[in-house]
């Protein structure tokens, strides 16, 4: 299974937000998208799910995922976004189901609604509002809806956001389980640290362009943070072997 994300660009009115960008082909895996605020990564990431107009091809094994009808696309691509609406009065089962259900016909939608609460360990919320909960409980349901459909491609747009350290934890180990059961995940995380310990590969934006992709280890270097980043930064390796940012300042450098 390979996505091929080629030639992607986006423009908001006559800002130019993403200038034909182009992935490396994309496998089974975690796929981080990296980058300062405002570079393009959430607005890459809905082009890919065909939710912002944008030229350029979007293609999984052959197939233009942007000309699949929706049911169709909705059952390959799961999606998750920053947060849910806040004043949805639904109940966290009945939205679960809802998003099961915009793949198509779903038979025993409700325990198969159940079972995805019960595996992110959120089965407690499953008769709780969405406007009754936190940020980070409308982010686990999030996750919900975007598995319930078991999509080949799952995307996440900063889905650790919201969550306090053990669901970061949850969710993580829940995507790093996804990505080793042959699915591609994609998702933009901003603490590079965790990048670091959970992505098979980075892809680093900057100005509405890839910048460098690779290994964490390949891409995490000490040059891209100040010159991305625009920060003084160590990249250091911890006591169990994995890779932590320390940022000292800003970077004064040209």
């Amino acid at each position: 299974m390979i996505l091929s994300v080629q030639g992607i660009t986006v423009r908001y009115g006559k800002r130019l937000v993403l200038d034909a960008l182009s992935l490396p082909d994309l496998g089974p895996g975690l796929t981080v998208l990296a980058g300062p605020n405002a570079a393009g990564k959430s607005t890459l990431l809905r082009a890919i799910a065909n939710l912002a107009a944008h030229s350029g091809s979007v293609m999984l094994d052959g197939v233009d995922l942007g000309r699949q009808p929706p049911a169709q696309r909705a059952a390959t691509l799961g999606f998750m976004p920053q947060a849910l609406p806040s004043g949805s009065s639904l109940i966290v089962l009945e939205s679960v189901i809802a998003a099961l259900r915009a793949s198509g016909e779903a038979p025993r939608a409700d325990a198969a609604a159940l079972a995805v609460l019960e595996r992110l360990g959120i089965e407690a919320l499953a008769f709780r509002r969405l406007d009754q909960l936190s940020g980070g409980q409308r982010q686990m349901v999030g996750l919900a809806q975007a598995l319930v459909r078991n999509p080949r491609v799952l995307l996440l747009d900063e889905p650790t956001s919201a969550l306090d350290l053990a669901y970061q934890t949850r969710l993580l180990t829940e995507l790093r389980r996804q990505a080793d059961a042959g699915r591609i995940v994609i998702a933009v995380l901003h603490d590079l640290s965790l990048a670091a310990q959970w992505a098979d590969r980075i892809a680093v934006i900057a100005d509405g362009r890839l910048h460098s992709t690779g290994t964490p280890a390949d891409v995490l270097t000490r040059d891209m943070l100040a010159r991305v980043y625009r920060v003084d930064a160590r990249v250091e390796t911890c006591g169990r072997g994995r890779t932590v940012i320390l940022v000292d300042a800003e970077y004064r450098g040209g």
